[in-house]
């Protein structure tokens, strides 16, 4: 019998590969076909923001080269716009087009509906909540032990 631990760790990882999938879905629903779900959801983070390709992973939870992979393909597919930071030339700073903050609306109306249809499936806010509560005591948790094995 496995530790409850082993289950969680694998029911993390089993959810978030669901919820990319919900994302892939809705963009074929839409027929958008430049962008795949993990970039949608690196547009849905930066938000309104600006910022570097290093902010952004911090930000996300990304891994570095993904990240520049996949800024690079947002770019190139115009859902993203790249500008130089003035104070060091090696930094790019990066924030959404006209494109990329309609995809971002989209996306956002998307996730608004599925709020609305938590009820429907007998998922009550307070269950949100706790769950919520338990993840960030993972994180918190996984934090610590990256602190404490490089010291």
């Amino acid at each position: 019998m496995s530790h409850a631990y082993y289950e969680a760790i694998l029911l993390v990882e089993r959810l978030h590969r669901h919820f990319l999938e919900v994302v892939k879905v809705d963009l074929d629903r839409q027929g958008i076909q430049d962008i795949n779900n993990v970039q949608a959801l690196i547009l849905y983070n930066l938000a309104q923001d600006e910022m570097t390709v290093g902010e952004l992973t911090a930000r996300g939870y990304y891994l570095g080269s993904n990240v520049s992979y996949n800024v690079k393909k947002m770019y190139d597919a115009g859902y993203l716009l790249q500008e130089r930071s003035p104070h060091d030339r090696r930094s790019v700073r990066v924030k959404l087009s006209d494109k990329g903050l309609a995809l971002r609306q989209q996306l956002s109306d998307y996730f608004e509906k599925q709020i609305s249809a938590l009820g429907e499936v007998d998922l009550a806010s307070d269950e949100i909540l706790s769950a919520t509560d338990t993840l960030r005591k993972f994180e918190r948790f996984w934090t610590s032990l990256i602190n404490y094995n490089r010291t």
